[in-house]
């Protein structure tokens, strides 16, 4: 319920001279919208050459083209993260493009409210392929380059549903849970080689796949009532402000941290 959210436009920034090009490419699953969107705001503002990588082409398109208005340098890829080949050919288009990927953030995502007993297994496997396997594909594409360079940030969107779990989201739960413990394994693995990895878990956030998800049903109200209740400061988060984390451990000051797990959840989960 947390990938892909509703945003508004970034402010204004200078535009920057030929002499202050941005230093690093990042790329960013789910781009297109929402949580992906902020952060691919956050990024370009932080001086990253931005590759907003979405299903939807146009919503690529539309964020790349804020990013390039306000000044940085931006550019929309066409990427399934369900299917290989279409990671490894939007992959190469930023290779091409903007530079060697130095920095990957996995926001793509999509769930259904629904309890476990209600779905199959065609539904555990999109769940699967596009929240858990989606952020395998595009790591094992990106991080070779990242062990030869010397340097790289991970960060995968994983979700407090992951860590606590969550009624009516069970397959969703479980893969979330996995991206934890995968990005864990990442970190370990690469700790060497100047790449760290790490996670953010939204809680309840304003998105238009959650407005999608209550849509669908038809206690919707009640959905949304309940989960701003469940969050000690009695609201839902903003994609800005799940954005603002991701972009800290993106950033050159966060290279000693890695492996960790922090939850931008309005005090729902506070271990």
């Amino acid at each position: 319920m947390t990938d892909n959210a509703a945003s508004t436009a970034p402010t204004a920034e200078p535009a920057r001279s030929a002499g202050d090009r941005p230093g690093r490419t990042a790329l960013v699953t789910g781009g297109g919208r929402g949580i992906g969107r902020e952060i691919c705001f956050g990024l370009s503002q932080h001086n990253r050459r931005v590759a907003v990588a979405d299903l939807r082409p146009a919503e690529a398109e539309e964020t790349a083209a804020t990013i390039r208005a306000n000044g940085g340098e931006a550019i929309a890829v066409t990427m399934d993260v369900a299917d290989s080949d279409s990671v490894s050919a939007g992959f190469h288009q930023v290779v091409d493009e903007l530079g060697p990927v130095e920095i990957l953030v996995n926001c793509a995502g999509w769930d259904e409210l629904k309890p476990f007993l209600d779905t199959d297994e065609d539904f555990w496997d999109r769940i699967i392929e596009i929240n858990y396997k989606g952020t395998l594909r595009t790591v094992h594409q990106c991080l070779p380059a990242m062990i030869e360079a010397g340097w790289g940030r991970i960060v995968n969107i994983g979700s407090d549903a992951g860590r606590v779990g969550s009624s009516l989201e069970a397959v969703y739960s479980g893969a979330k849970g996995g991206i934890i413990a995968f990005t864990k394994t990442i970190a370990r693995e690469v700790a060497r080689s100047g790449i760290t990895a790490n996670t953010v878990c939204p809680g309840p956030t304003a998105t238009p796949m959650l407005d999608e998800i209550t849509s669908a049903s038809s206690d919707g109200d009640k959905i949304i009532g309940a989960m701003a209740r469940a969050v000690p400061m009695k609201r839902l988060g903003q994609p800005d402000e799940v954005a603002s984390a991701v972009v800290y451990f993106c950033s050159e000051e966060a290279g000693f941290v890695s492996g960790q797990t922090l939850s931008v959840s309005g005090g729902l989960t506070m271990a």
